[in-house]
This record gives structure tokens, sequence and C-alpha cells, in this order.
């Protein structure tokens, strides 16, 4: 997907700042608002794209109609994949046992990253919109229905597994992995926005924290 999205620098309408403040708010209370970053004019700002809305947040979520059968997504307004992962495994992976296909949280990621849902199939007064533009490149995860190949998720990230491998950080809770909250659990489960925080490209890639000398590594991983 292009990187080069140009800031919509024209004034909000008295209904997008509505849905602003009724998506932060859901946001707030699911507990995936993290960060004080912005979406408008990073990867994930489409409202330029000239796909049938020029709202920030209306390809995501909504404020009226939402897809109701969509589960851990605020408002959700996008198609879903449906597609079956082959999941990561490996001989030093002590997580497998207890991993899972994505949760919900990674599958609201993938519904656009695995390349089988248009980036601009979502829901234009309630109707879900077929779209016709889909990720490409180095932008798809789980291409082709494997995550083989992707750091692991949907798996249980919680004391037993650190003593496991030790050299794992034991989590703070089921909800963090660090005292100072910054990477999130989802029921105990690592998942995509565990590392990725949607709303906030502050660092990059939307990056919970900076990775400079891998930090962001280090808050699980221990050498």
């Amino acid at each position: 997907m292009n990187t080069n999205i140009r800031y919509n620098s024209a004034h909000p309408s008295r209904n997008q700042r509505f849905a602003a403040i009724l998506l932060t708010a859901a946001l707030a209370g699911a507990g995936v608002c993290h960060g004080a970053g912005t979406i408008a004019g990073t990867p994930h700002d489409l409202s330029t794209r000239g796909w049938g809305t020029t709202e920030l947040c209306k390809f995501c979520h909504t404020p009226h109609l939402a897809q109701a059968a969509v589960q851990a997504a605020p408002l959700w307004n996008h198609r879903t994949t449906t597609v079956n992962y082959n999941m990561y495994n490996s001989a030093t992976f002590k997580g497998a046992a207890s991993q899972q296909q994505p949760g919900p949280a990674s599958k609201l990621c993938l519904s656009c990253h695995d390349g089988t849902v248009a980036v601009d199939a979502f829901a234009n007064g309630g109707a879900l919109q077929t779209g016709t533009h889909f990720m490409t490149s180095t932008n798809l995860v789980g291409t082709g229905g494997s995550l083989a190949n992707d750091h692991p998720i949907a798996f249980n990230y919680d004391a037993a597994l650190a003593t496991a491998d030790p050299q794992l950080v034991v989590p703070a809770d089921a909800s963090y992995v660090d005292s100072a909250h910054t990477i999130p659990l989802f029921a105990s489960k690592l998942e995509c926005a565990s590392c990725h925080a949607t709303h906030d490209n502050t660092y990059t890639k939307f990056l919970r924290i900076s990775n400079a000398g891998s930090a962001l590594c280090l808050k699980c991983h221990k050498l």
C-alpha cells in the first residue's frame, strides 16, 4: 500500500467531530486506545483516496449501523477475513500448545493485511461494499493463509510460558506484559495489537514503542 498519504487539511464536519468523540470513547472503554499519535497523514489514513468518503474514521469505524457480528471491535465498519491460517511453530516456540487462530483483535488487522479482503471493503449507510483495492507487496501479512513465517500470535503469554522459556519476561498480568502498560495482552494472549498501535504511527510501522536497540523486542524477550 502506498505510504505517501496526503494530509487532509479540511475542517471536519459536525458529523465527523461527533463520530470522533464516539470513537474515542469506545476505544478508551475497550482498553485499546494507547499513545498520543494520530492516523491522519499515515498509511492508515485513507480519507484522500477517493474511495467513497473523505471521513478519516469511516473505513474502520462508524457511529451508527456498525457491523454487530464483529467482536472486540468498537463500532466496526469493515469486512472481516474468514481465512483459516497456518500458524507459526518451531522447536523453540513454547507457546504452541495454547496457540489458536488469530483472536478478534488480530483478525481486524488481517482483514486488510492478509490480502483477501479489499482495503475499501467498508460500509456506507450500513451496507458493506465489496471493494476493489487490495493490500500488496511488503504490507501483506498472512498472505496465502500462512502466518508460519511471522512472529507468533494468539498464544497464552503468562507466567507458565515464562517458566517454560526463561528467556521471556514474566508478564505483569493478564492484560499487559509490562507494569508500564505499554504492551497489551488480550485475555492473556499476545496478538498483533500487542506490538502495533493501530492509531499511532509515532514510531513508524505503528509500533507501540521505538525498536531502537531492539527496545520493543526486549519488552518480552531477555538476552
